[in-house]
């Protein structure tokens, strides 16, 4: 019995995934629940683990293309014959156009929000003999939704070139050539610095993203170039594609500066008695819980009562309203070898370190191992990030949309310090606070890192 697999969808906001790797190949046998592939999406990157046990049969969507949710993507041969796998199919084949997407229904009516569109199709780095010898139509590799579509606006295929496994056209690169104005111009790069060989550069720059501006404005995000591209082909170079991840930060970086107005605010605390509490207890800690104890579950305490002192940082604007959110669900960056994430230590008012120490480590590990659901990553009401523990004296980190401030950590390090006229070493650590000056004024934001450098200079919370 065939067994489909198909893009399973990984939160109620995501609506296609990338495949990046699979994990099998056709003809391998797959116990039910084994990771067999892996994806990326607008939110979280995640291993798929198998439907059903048997052999796989064939893979119908490569690594690197991007297909809506629900499209099937290989078959699984629930019988377990070996002998009756396929390899994947020629890349002249047309794959089967994907199933149409259907969005989940709605509880009520909601503000209408545009998606960020798909980014311009780049050139997949192929080689030029390959090509050279095959026809126009075997050059051409698309499904019959993509040549329709192309055949609707009329689109020339033949000037596309696909993103897809194998310079295959997608229908992502169809939208996003549709949503640019029209079938791409011939002409050559604007640029005369020769590629190297097997690389080609992309002609077009990708269009403009929509994204949520005030008052139902639309701020268009473009991953434009700051200087012309003949001036960065130099010397010896390699290219490498963004990955979906990196792709889906910049935007959100270049989105979250372009609406925010973003303002800075930066102040010193003294760690003294946190630091000498944490190296009283971590032991004791580690051992009677079985979890090591950071200095991140102290920040986040000392935000969480900033926050309740001064709502208007616990919040997000939607146009001309702001949105106090009752919850404080904290935000934490993770640093991951691919990129970064933000998991969510959700209704952190509500634990103590205990509970904020293992909710991070547990985000934490997961996020590495590519573990996250969705929802955890979703719903911050403020973020914290930590670039202390590289070493970092300092950072002015960008908002994290659609929040209005974040808490920047710096290192702690022991310095001199005067107190009461005498000269005494301290273990000090700069702080700085974005935050958004639509929503927030410098007294306001001032007024809460003095509540957090006041938690944290007088802590009187115990930790065993």
């Amino acid at each position: 019995m065939a067994v489909d697999i198909v893009m399973p969808q990984m939160g109620e906001s995501i609506f296609e995934g990338t495949i990046t790797k699979w994990l099998k190949k056709p003809g391998d046998k797959v116990e039910r629940d084994e990771p067999l592939f892996e994806i990326s999406t607008d939110k979280v990157d995640a291993e798929i683990p198998s439907p059903s046990a048997g052999v796989l049969k064939e893979i119908k969507v490569g690594e690197g293309q991007t297909v809506p949710i629900q499209t099937v993507v290989g078959v699984i041969d629930a019988a377990g014959s070996a002998a009756g796998s396929s390899a994947p199919a020629p890349a002249k084949t047309a794959a089967p156009a994907p199933a149409p997407m259907k969005a989940p229904a709605a509880a009520a009516p909601a503000p209408a929000i545009s998606r960020p569109a798909v980014p311009a199709p780049t050139a997949a780095p192929l080689a030029a003999s390959s090509a050279s010898s095959s026809s126009s139509s075997e050059r051409i590799h698309s499904s019959p939704l993509v040549r329709r579509m192309a055949k609707e606006h009329g689109i020339d295929l033949s000037a596309i070139e696909g993103t897809g496994a194998g310079g295959r056209i997608s229908k992502q690169d169809i939208e996003a050539v549709i949503a640019a104005g029209g079938a791409p111009a011939a002409a050559p790069p604007a640029y005369s610095a020769p590629a190297p060989a097997g690389i080609s550069r992309p002609a077009t720059p990708p269009p403009p993203a929509a994204v949520p501006g005030a008052a139902g404005a639309q701020v268009h995000v473009v991953l434009e170039n700051a200087v012309p591209r003949e001036k960065m082909y130099f010397g010896n170079y390699e290219v490498h594609p963004m990955s979906t991840m990196r792709q889906r930060i910049a935007e959100h970086m270049v989105a979250s500066k372009r609406v925010s107005a973003h303002v800075y605010s930066v102040d010193e605390i003294d760690m003294t008695k946190v630091a000498a509490l944490r190296a009283k207890s971590k032991d004791e800690f580690e051992k009677r819980y079985e979890t090591k104890l950071t200095f991140m579950p102290f920040f986040v305490k000392a935000a969480v009562a900033g926050l309740r002192a001064y709502p208007t940082l616990n919040a997000s604007l939607d146009g001309t309203n702001v949105i106090l959110h009752k919850e404080i669900n904290v935000g934490i960056a993770v640093a991951l070898d691919w990129g970064l994430l933000v998991p969510v230590v959700k209704n952190a008012d509500e634990k103590n370190i205990l509970g904020i120490q293992r909710n991070m480590n547990d985000l934490a590990e997961r996020a590495r191992s590519k573990k996250l659901k969705p929802e955890e990553v979703q719903e911050s009401t403020f973020s914290i990030t930590n670039p202390g523990v590289f070493g970092g004296l300092f950072g002015l980190p960008v908002i994290s949309q659609p929040n209005v401030g974040i808490l920047g950590l710096g290192a702690i390090e022991k310095r001199p310090v005067v107190i009461n006229d005498s000269i005494a070493i301290r273990s000090m650590c700069y702080v700085t606070l974005s935050y958004d000056h639509r929503v927030v004024d410098g007294a306001i934001a001032h007024q809460f890192l003095h509540k957090v450098k006041e938690t944290l200079e007088n802590w009187n919370e115990p930790v065993l």
